[in-house]
């Protein structure tokens, strides 16, 4: 389950609040109970000096020292649960129980990431992508091939497929994609271009939400977001965005860019874009554009640099057709 180091830092240091957190309640219980009754001091106090003389015993080659210790500590846990049974107190109580049993809040069993740790490493991602709510309705589940037409008047020149068939071919493209993301050699970018309501935003979800899924990181950015962010940081501006957020755009195993072209364009955006592009590409780490710009279009609005690095290292997908968003609400009608 890929994370940067920075993303697993940031989960192992929640590990470790858990466990200091634990112990504390623990302490902080110990001195609860030492008050109540010194009894309870002297019982931990027993424990504590019988494992040390166990230990220096079992240096010596006293080999059924060990035997003898666990029923000895056995003997002092009754004690201090029969103590605790008589002031009123669960047998548990210098025990608190774990966020998760299983790994006693470690991430790890036996050296293997805990379910808890995969799970905490999917919610980082989701919660890092801004993503999270849009992609309970966005995503293959739901996606349909009924907006798409079939007919033959509206076939693509380029490809002679019909709105249904280049609907079908993204979905493939998208899926294969996909799985790319588990072999290491297998890597690819995707660019999904046409016209305002065809699908376009909502296929990159689909991908993004498999990819996150199984754990990989995936930023999302409008291209006003994105560009914004490149601006700020060239000039050291204050802004919504955090050094984080920068060093996401190039350490994310998916970055997508939304509605590239609607956004404002100028020779240093444009240079720190390509810089953007250039370095994911040279790093193989995934890209994945939607935009409304016909593809001779990229170079006019961008630079021959940033046409050329699309165009020889994207899969290129057309979706075309009438608007889904006008079919969606006439069919509410």
């Amino acid at each position: 389950m890929p994370l940067t180091n920075t993303q697993y830092d940031e989960i192992m240091r929640t590990y470790e609040k858990r466990q200091l957190d634990r112990q504390q309640l623990i302490d902080e219980r110990k001195k609860e109970l030492a008050r109540l009754d010194p009894e309870f001091t002297k019982i931990d106090s027993r424990i504590a000096r019988s494992s040390v003389t166990t230990a220096k015993q079992l240096l010596s080659g006293d080999t059924s020292a060990q035997e003898h210790l666990h029923k000895k500590i056995q003997h002092l846990r009754q004690q201090r649960t029969d103590l605790l049974n008589e002031y009123g107190y669960p047998e548990n109580y210098l025990q608190p129980a774990y966020a998760c049993p299983d790994c006693q809040d470690t991430g790890y069993i036996n050296n293997q990431r805990c379910h808890c740790l995969k799970q905490a490493s999917i919610d980082l991602v989701y919660t890092q992508s801004n993503l999270r709510n849009i992609l309970q309705t966005e995503n293959f589940s739901n996606f349909s091939f009924d907006y798409y037409s079939d007919s033959k008047d509206m076939i693509d020149p380029a490809t002679q497929y019909t709105p249904l068939e280049a609907a079908q071919n993204a979905v493939a493209q998208c899926r294969n994609f996909i799985r790319s993301f588990e072999k290491p050699d297998d890597f690819q970018n995707l660019l999904i271009f046409g016209d305002t309501g065809i699908g376009k935003t909502f296929l990159s979800n689909c991908v993004a939400k498999e990819l996150l899924d199984t754990g990989h990181s995936v930023i999302y950015f409008s291209a006003h977001q994105l560009f914004e962010l490149l601006t700020d940081q060239q000039f050291g501006r204050t802004s919504q965005f955090s050094a984080a957020d920068y060093r996401n755009i190039f350490d994310c195993d998916l970055l997508i860019i939304d509605d590239l072209g609607t956004e404002a364009i100028n020779t240093m955006t444009t240079s720190q874009f390509f810089v953007c592009l250039n370095e994911r590409i040279l790093n193989h780490k995934s890209t994945l554009i939607s935009t409304n710009l016909e593809l001779t279009e990229l170079a006019t609005y961008y630079s021959e640099r940033i046409f050329s690095r699309i165009f020889n290292n994207f899969t290129v997908l057309h979706l075309f057709g009438n608007d889904i968003r006008i079919q969606k609400k006439l069919n509410e009608n």
